[in-house]
């Protein structure tokens, strides 16, 4: 477990119910530590969207949200939306991936999102991961499900930008949707940023976290 004071995570497991949850939740924290740690594995996990044109969207983002890490990604093909009627599936694809991975670092859904399948997915999550430090991005939506963020990652200017740059370029199929745009992406960042005494950030929920303060 990475504990405060520790130089960073050289294994990261991040997850998302969804193609796109896992950029838009933590793409800038991914660009940030995968620009700054070359060679960090990370092992991906996405429930839907395998098969057909979502995937390709989700490998080429990854990719390049990603930059010259040990990217190793799996995307199942569970119904959108109907994640919780699927638990068993979900539940062996996480348990599988937890088998193959021992992470410094986890990227997750908050277990009280709005969204079925995020939450289901968060739950999850909670159990297979249960010595890990699980960071859970948030996804703005309809539903106003945002809350109060224990974690930040500043992100800088230039990469804020990017992440919003990747964003667009790689997930087409989302741009006709009202909260796909820069100013939701930006906004959202500076707020956090903000809160953080930072232009930019994004902002996690954390159930557990081990100190590590004469390390």
């Amino acid at each position: 477990m990475i504990r405060l004071g520790d130089g960073g995570a050289d294994r990261v497991v991040a997850v998302g119910a969804h193609c796109d949850d896992i950029a838009i939740g933590a793409g800038g924290t991914l660009l940030t530590l995968c620009t700054a740690r070359p060679g960090v594995r990370v092992d991906a996990l996405v429930l839907s969207g395998g098969g057909g044109e979502r995937e390709r969207e989700e490998r080429a983002a990854l990719a390049a949200f990603c930059p010259g890490a040990d990217l190793r990604l799996t995307v199942l093909k569970l119904p959108d939306g109907r994640i919780p009627a699927h638990w068993e599936e979900a539940k062996r694809a996480v348990e599988e991936l937890r088998g193959r991975s021992e992470p410094d670092l986890v990227l997750a859904p908050r277990t009280d999102d709005a969204h079925q399948d995020h939450r289901g997915l968060a739950e999850l999550m909670t159990t297979a991961f249960r010595d890990h430090l699980v960071l859970r991005y948030e996804i703005v939506k309809w539903d106003g499900d945002l809350g109060r963020p224990m974690a930040y990652q500043p992100l800088s200017p230039e990469t804020a930008e990017r992440k919003v740059r990747l964003l667009q370029e790689h997930y087409p199929s989302q741009r006709h949707r009202a909260w796909f745009d820069r100013e939701a992406f930006l906004g959202l960042a500076r707020i956090r940023g903000i809160e953080c005494h930072a232009r930019y950030a994004e902002a996690f929920a954390v159930t557990k976290l081990t100190l590590n303060l004469g390390g």
